[in-house]
């Protein structure tokens, strides 16, 4: 099942997209605007989901928004989680900061406020804030029931489906503070999409997770392309971790990682600019494609 929101008509929806992608069926709630939360809630409850209240439009007339808009603590974020990754940011200003061996995962956070849509134009900030924004494409696991110290072996079942996230970055920005929430949180720097696919439909811990750069005024690169059973740290190991003391809700989002091929690890870096374009997709869940400007 394929949940998502959109505006239409001059107003938020939620619903269900149909297994070809092509087809959007409204449903009725009251809450649009806390995106598909709403839907997951009866759905980890078992409730019935409620009737749709129109017919089937074609997704190429409505206008994907973000999911859920507004996630309701933010979002755990994981780095350095592709052994190639962390390769290739051993050879920029991170080598200093990288650790020896691979214990734990580093976990940090994303405001709820940055997230925005799966075609939705990204800001870039003034060169007096920041000139060096990255891409980093990422499979985003959605928590469907909650809890807390969950174990590895239990993880999976709590795990309500997935969606395709680029973690933007004003690297920058994360060097400056040493630390990385800041620099990942800017306005506009959580493109989120198209829809959450359930569990049921997708083993999140085998797909294929792309991303292309198109520069303004050129043609599409390939920068990204590598397969989440490469993570260092797996699905079940993060949901173990950042459930540790730490209960877990409905709606919770943990973004795994990105693999090698960021702007920042060529030489020299590839920055973005203004009228680029990121398109990052994942096998099985579908594609988002943001602009900068």
């Amino acid at each position: 099942m394929r949940l998502a929101s959109w505006r239409w008509g001059g107003h938020h929806h939620i619903g269900i997209i149909s297994a070809d992608g092509r087809d959007a069926t409204p449903l009725g709630l009251a809450e649009a605007g806390e995106g598909v939360l709403p839907l997951m809630r009866r759905l980890v409850d078992a409730e019935p989901l409620p009737a749709a209240t129109g017919a089937r439009l074609s997704v190429q007339a409505i206008e994907l928004a973000a999911p859920m808009p507004r996630p309701p603590r933010g979002l755990f974020c994981v780095g350095r989680n592709y052994h190639a990754h962390a390769s290739e940011l051993a050879t920029t200003v991170f080598r200093d900061s990288l650790p020896r061996e691979h214990t734990w995962p580093i976990v940090f956070t994303k405001f709820a406020e940055c997230v925005i849509g799966p075609h939705d134009g990204v800001r870039l900030p003034g060169a007096a804030v920041s000139s060096q924004i990255d891409y980093e494409a990422e499979l985003a696991v959605v928590i469907g029931r909650g809890g807390r110290d969950i174990t590895r072996a239990r993880a999976m079942d709590h795990v309500f489906g997935y969606c395709v996230l680029n973690d933007v970055t004003a690297r920058d920005v994360q060097v400056r503070h040493q630390q990385w929430d800041l620099g990942k949180s800017f306005d506009t720097f959580c493109p989120m999409g198209p829809w959450i696919t359930t569990a049921d439909e997708l083993d999140g811990r085998d797909t294929r997770v792309r991303c292309w750069v198109t520069p303004a005024g050129g043609e599409p690169e390939l920068r990204q392309d590598g397969y989440t059973k490469d993570l260092i740290f797996d699905i079940p190991t993060l949901i173990e971790t950042c459930s540790r003391g730490i209960t877990l809700h409905t709606g919770d989002i943990i973004a795994t990682g990105t693999p090698a091929g960021v702007g920042m690890g060529f030489k020299p870096p590839r920055w973005l600019g203004a009228g680029d374009m990121v398109r990052i997709q994942i096998d099985g869940l579908g594609a988002i494609e943001n602009r900068f400007e």
